[in-house]
């Protein structure tokens, strides 16, 4: 993976209890409106094993769907063509025939499940009970025991368990508790069981919380995404926080192995979600620009975290904007140049380079307009990136919480 992935994910919408048809509801307009502007991972966030899933919460002592060596199977009854073990095979199969990659979630661990009924792991002589680690659990999600990575068969479970994700045609896992506390062998562990399948596949690790730049080079070998922060949702407050987080990351981007700031929680969300209510982004207009603007010039993927078929034509039009791809794919040396408090806000201003040109946004914080001006030093403006007009003037108005943002003339 060369390039930040674009795509959307059923967290932010749909909580643990995304469906099949939702699933490629959410694909066909995907790729009827936004294929042709970079986007095509379509990803299945978590619980997908859990017939009983619910809004806003997990369930103790589901009764998750398992296999005869305690992996997670769709629950049928939210995915029916996951019936008679077929897993998601044929949901995958759909996926891909519309030109898109297909996407998962899972826990770090084992199913409690499959250690309840001993259950074997595949290949091997040991059982579900052998490898588990009692003491290494999640502290926020009930599902799994944690995996004795002492012992050779919490190895063999994951091989088992990703070689059963290439079976089905999986392009992307999103492998959640590894970071939170920072699971070195957990990490390392899955990223040899992909080596292993023989597959492609994507590993995105969360949830990122107070991640450190300490474990950069661990990141770069085993994985392709990390989480720098907690799960955002529409709220100002969250956006903002990520300026200071991804300054510190922006310098350490490169092909292949990307920190990333969290899905974007635009359009139709919360329908049910774990947090809020069934609404529409609270983010104004111009913090949805702020917001995908600072994540395409810092290089975070960008996964969409709204139901894309009861999304507003104009909040995907914000998503179809051509210049998302072209600075996320493009562009290095993404990084900020200046921070300022004046009054009540920061004016912020980011830069990065591109082929033949490079890129600014400045960013205004406060709860007013404020007129701003590019610094001295940067070539003259050539296009207003979110206009999608010829700009050339250096001093505009910024919205509040907005963002102008520009192709400079020359590089930098």
């Amino acid at each position: 993976m060369v390039t930040p992935p674009m795509g959307w994910n059923s967290w932010d919408c749909f909580g643990t209890t995304v469906t099949e048809d939702e699933v490629l509801a959410n694909a066909r307009v995907m790729h009827d409106q936004l294929l042709a502007f970079g986007w095509d991972t379509v990803v299945v966030d978590i619980a997908w094993y859990d017939p009983t899933a619910r809004s806003h919460g997990y369930n103790e002592n589901a009764p998750v769907v398992l296999d005869g060596y305690g992996r997670q199977l769709p629950a049928p009854s939210r995915f029916p063509s996951a019936v008679d073990g077929a897993g998601f095979g044929p949901l995958a199969a759909k996926v891909h025939a519309l030109g898109l990659k297909f996407g998962l979630h899972i826990m770090r661990g084992i199913p409690r499940r499959a250690v309840e009924l001993d259950l074997p792991v595949y290949g091997t002589e040991w059982t579900a009970r052998d490898i588990a680690d009692h003491e290494q659990v999640c502290a926020w999600n009930p599902d799994n025991f944690g995996l004795n990575h002492d012992h050779p068969g919490a190895q063999a479970y994951y091989d088992a368990q990703v070689a059963q994700f290439a079976e089905w045609g999986v392009d992307y896992v999103k492998a959640d508790d590894m970071l939170a506390p920072y699971h070195d062998r957990e990490i390392a562990a899955y990223a040899q069981a992909i080596t292993r399948s023989g597959r492609e596949i994507v590993l995105s690790l969360s949830p990122g919380t107070q991640l450190s730049t300490h474990h950069l080079d661990h990141l770069r070998a085993n994985a392709q995404l990390w989480r720098i922060s907690d799960d955002l949702w529409d709220r100002w407050e969250d956006v903002h926080a990520q300026f200071a987080r991804l300054a510190r990351w922006a310098p350490f981007q490169r092909d292949g192995g990307w920190a990333d700031a969290d899905m974007l929680p635009l359009g139709h969300i919360g329908i049910r979600a774990e947090r809020g209510d069934d609404r529409m982004s609270r983010l104004t207009v111009d913090e949805q620009k702020t917001l995908l603007t600072l994540w395409a010039m810092a290089r975070s993927p960008l996964m969409m975290g709204g139901d894309l078929p009861t999304t507003a034509p104009e909040t995907l039009a914000l998503l179809a904007n051509p210049a998302l791809a072209e600075v996320l794919g493009s562009s290095t040396d993404g990084r900020e140049i200046v921070r300022e408090p004046v009054d009540d806000g920061e004016l912020i201003v980011w830069t990065a380079q591109g082929d033949n040109r490079a890129y600014a946004a400045m960013f205004w914080t406060g709860a007013a307009p404020r007129e701003v001006r590019l610094p001295a030093g940067l070539p003259a403006p050539a296009r207003d990136l979110w206009a999608g007009v010829p700009a050339t003037e250096r001093t505009y108005v910024v919205p509040a919480h907005g963002v102008r943002w520009l192709e400079l003339g020359a590089t930098i």
